[in-house]
């Protein structure tokens, strides 16, 4: 018996589409958002696992691509990871630069860039674990991205305090450092309340005890 083309299909019509198994791999995207893709999927399994922990196995299967689809845009674990702490960085500096020249009031600035960084670390407290709580943090690589972060927001607050008070420029960092790590440590307490403590109620605690210690260096004229 001869078997007729197509005689497996239902009458006058056209063949299932057939369901993608599990262990498919995605289509193909443009490079921009395979990246992000591979970087979500990155943060995903650094922050479960650790750096040392992570594998570029896992985090391709958490991405749904092949390994050498990984390697074509991430050489390396520690290409990827650089690449995923540039980022968070890169973001977190814009947020608190924008923060810090919202406004020239300066209890309203304060105010601004501590809620700012409560509410990234609210928004994506992956991204902040992974900047801030890594086992490859003391990583020299890793480290001076970390310094550079501090230092470019700390001076930038230090010279708003040196503007207004006429406080030397070393003096004036100082309290810079000590705002931006008010606002770093007392938010990472935060996160280990698991919600019971309100965002807002939490940044506003910081903000006066900031405020109150910063403006008994008044401005002069």
């Amino acid at each position: 018996m001869v078997h007729e083309p197509g005689a497996d299909r239902a009458s006058g019509g056209e063949p299932p589409t057939p369901h993608r198994t599990s262990g498919q791999r995605s289509a193909r995207l443009p490079r921009d958002e395979r990246r992000a893709q591979l970087l979500a999927a990155a943060q995903e399994v650094f922050v479960a696992n650790g750096y040392h922990g992570a594998a570029m196995d896992e985090i391709a299967e958490t991405a749904h691509v092949s390994k050498p689809v990984l390697y074509q845009h991430f050489p390396s674990k520690r290409e990827l990871y650089l690449a995923l702490l540039d980022s968070h960085l890169t973001s977190l500096t814009e947020l608190m630069l924008g923060a810090l020249n919202s406004t020239t009031d300066n209890d309203e600035r304060v105010q601004a860039v501590m809620r700012a960084y409560y509410r990234f670390i609210a928004s994506d407290d992956q991204a902040h674990r992974l900047v801030f709580e890594s086992d490859l943090i003391n990583d020299p690589d890793v480290s001076s991205r970390l310094e550079t972060f501090n230092k470019t927001f700390a001076d930038a607050v230090a010279r708003v305090i040196a503007e207004d008070t006429k406080l030397p420029h070393l003096e004036a960092q100082l309290l810079g450092r000590g705002l931006a790590g008010m606002a770093q440590v007392s938010a990472r307490y935060w996160l280990e309340t698991d919600g019971n403590l309100d965002l807002d109620v939490a940044s506003d605690l910081i903000y006066r005890l900031a405020w109150r210690g910063i403006s008994r260096f008044p401005k002069e004229s």
